[in-house]
């Protein structure tokens, strides 16, 4: 709330250099404000009494602005990138797929490995997570499995991230 929108009986008043002026009622915060040519702005309203600041409320807004997007620029988004295997792959084809799956998790990615059952492959699920425990044992240097693999209708998944 700014200016006469703040409708408190008693503010605590901070000075635009951020000195304390005391607990004063609004109307005086108000005039004091507009003596300075600045705003009234009211920082804390849960505060008793409501802690009011005499600033330029455009400057304010847009140093808000500026930190938010600082704080967003410093943010690093993880993206989870997929790899598909399927149960009778071969070593050399196999090997592609680790180095992709060690271009993304070096980017600071995660990687959902799945492995899909299609027709008869579906009667030999258990004989075919060693490709999927291959597959982290080749990453095992840079990688760590954030969640096992787990059976989930027509295939298998697991989750491997960077290590820290």
């Amino acid at each position: 709330m700014i200016n006469e929108q703040i409708r408190d009986r008693e503010v605590r008043l901070i000075g635009q250099n951020g000195e304390q002026l005391g607990i004063m009622s609004a109307r005086d915060a108000y005039l004091k404000a507009q003596e300075a040519g600045l705003d009234l702005v009211k920082i804390a309203p849960t505060a008793k009494p409501p802690v009011c600041k005499i600033i330029d409320y455009g400057k304010y807004r847009y140093e808000l602005a500026r930190k938010e997007k600082d704080a967003k620029k410093k943010q690093k988004t993880i993206e989870i990138k997929e790899v598909r295997l399927s149960p009778n792959i071969d070593t050399n084809d196999l090997n592609t797929k680790v180095g992709a799956a060690r271009k993304f998790i070096s980017k600071g990615d995660k990687v959902k490995v799945t492995l899909r059952f299609r027709g008869r492959e579906m009667a030999h699920m258990n004989s075919s997570k060693h490709i999927l425990d291959e597959f982290a044992e080749s990453l095992s240097d840079i990688a760590v499995i954030d969640k096992a693999p787990k059976v989930e209708g027509r295939t298998m998944t697991m989750f491997l991230t960077a290590k820290r």
